[in-house]
């Protein structure tokens, strides 16, 4: 039986480096847009003063090659040699059965490294490797002076195999979908469409009518970086982002980790809460919905939230009271878009215009170190969308109401739920989004601000992005 030969390998490796020969990445990596969260990441990758790989992690298409393309070109501007840097795609078939110490070794041979040299080496898709998280770690352990850089798409075993084997050597990152204001940059629409509001650290717009229309394409393809400039992906949103990155998490990733041997029963359930994000379920609703048990529904939210496909948003009371036994609560895909994979895109008037609408603010809030204070209320006569509670006070501190309307400017019947809440709660301003107006109004003494949905959707992208990202842990 014929065996693959070092000089097929390294063949391999040359071609996966060009660097070594042109000395720069190449120009369709070059040319694309950088993700705001680059420039934290490139300062994880070059500390030195810590032996840690840092383990870049998030869901499949979100763009950590590519991130992975820009952060070797920054080493290169910054003076590192070609020739020190090493990336290595671990799901190309020649590498399969190659242990990462072996990959180490025949790059160290080519180039005559030495065991203190200042050299950069990645795993691409590391996940490829079964018992990753150990091989990685006898590398660090082996060579304190190179800095190993790691990345997966099954965000969900990645980031329980690095805290279960790599800790104290491994420093996680995770890169989620593209924010409303990353989108907007990417096809250079930020100068065209924003402004500064003259409230304090909020964004508003120049045309609100060419706002909404983008925010409706982020609704429908923006989560990924590769749709935005792709017509074709933006066209067949169902057979790109389901099959490449639903279905892959849903029948590989998932019932690998977990052993889930009914992998059906899981689509089935991931389908019922995609169609039903933003709104409120009950177990005993859901498991009549998707014919899943309740247990089983259980662990299985457990697993896509695991996986960053879902968030799970839990209710308080009118006096903001959180409950003891949570059987009624909100789940939210992390990425509107998936959505519209599976159910055709939405326009302006679309019925789930209003859920969606909700799922992109709180898919902004994905981004936050703080996004499990986000609640919402619900009580007999009425409800509040975005409640923040303070953990150390257990009081509601601010609130949302999230509307793809502009009728609540005008009716005050409309807000008489989240303004009674706020006066039960000590709350003196509130926000409220609209579909296109912006102003501020006072109705039965409690001051609102109302907001365009798409613009409160850029302002918590443009400021929870640069608070998150500033201080490197």
């Amino acid at each position: 039986m014929l065996t693959i030969s070092q000089t097929e390998i390294k063949n391999r490796l040359h071609f996966d480096n060009p660097w070594w020969e042109t000395g720069g990445i190449e120009k369709r990596y070059q040319d694309y847009p950088r993700r705001f969260y680059f420039e934290s990441f490139f300062k994880l990758v070059k500390e030195s003063s810590i032996n840690r790989a840092a383990v870049l992690m998030g869901p499949r298409r979100v763009g950590k090659t590519v991130m992975i393309y820009h952060t070797v070109d920054g080493l290169l501007n910054g003076g590192v040699a070609p020739t020190q840097i090493l990336y290595v795609s671990l799901e190309t078939p020649l590498y399969t059965g190659l242990s990462l110490e072996k990959i180490v070794n025949l790059f160290q041979s080519e180039f005559g490294h030495k065991r203190d040299g200042n050299l950069f080496i990645i795993f691409d898709e590391i996940q490829y490797l079964a018992g990753w998280e150990v091989h990685l770690k006898s590398l660090v352990d082996s060579y304190p002076a190179y800095k190993f850089i790691a990345t997966g798409s099954a965000a969900a075993a990645l980031k329980l195999k690095s805290r279960e084997s790599g800790a104290g050597r491994f420093t996680d990152f995770l890169l989620p979908p593209l924010t409303f204001a990353e989108y907007l940059a990417f096809i250079d629409k930020t100068d065209e469409l924003i402004t500064p509001s003259t409230q304090q650290g909020f964004w508003n717009t120049k045309n609100i009518i060419e706002l909404n229309k983008e925010f409706i394409n982020y609704l429908n393809f923006g989560g990924y970086p590769e749709a935005v400039f792709s017509n074709l992906i933006q066209h067949d949103s169902a057979r790109y982002i389901k099959s490449d990155i639903i279905d892959k998490v849903l029948l590989r990733d998932l019932p690998s980790l977990y052993g889930i041997s009914d992998v059906q029963e899981l689509n089935k359930l991931f389908t019922t809460i995609a169609y039903n994000t933003g709104n409120e379920i009950t177990l005993d609703n859901l498991s009549k919905s998707s014919g899943v048990s309740k247990n089983t529904i259980k662990k299985y939210i457990e697993y896509l939230e695991a996986a960053f496909l879902i968030k799970i948003v839990n209710r308080v009371d009118f006096s903001s009271k959180t409950f003891k036994r949570a059987t009624t609560f909100k789940v939210y895909l992390t990425n509107p878009s998936m959505r519209a994979a599976l159910f055709g895109p939405v326009d302006d008037g679309h019925q789930a215009m209003g859920a969606l609408t909700e799922t992109a603010i709180f898919s902004q809030w994905s981004h936050s170190d703080n996004i499990d204070n986000l609640h919402y209320a619900r009580w007999n006569t009425g409800e509040v969308d975005i409640v923040w509670l303070d953990f150390a006070t257990l009081k509601s501190v601010w609130c949302v109401e999230v509307k793809w309307s502009d009728q609540p400017c005008s009716d005050s019947r409309l807000l008489k739920g989240v303004i009674s809440y706020a006066k039960n709660n000590g709350i003196n301003e509130l926000l409220v989004t609209t579909k296109t107006i912006s102003k501020i109004g006072v109705f039965d003494d409690v001051e609102i601000q109302f907001q365009p949905s798409a613009a409160y959707a850029y302002t918590l992208g443009a400021n929870i992005l640069p608070a998150r990202l500033t201080p490197i842990q």
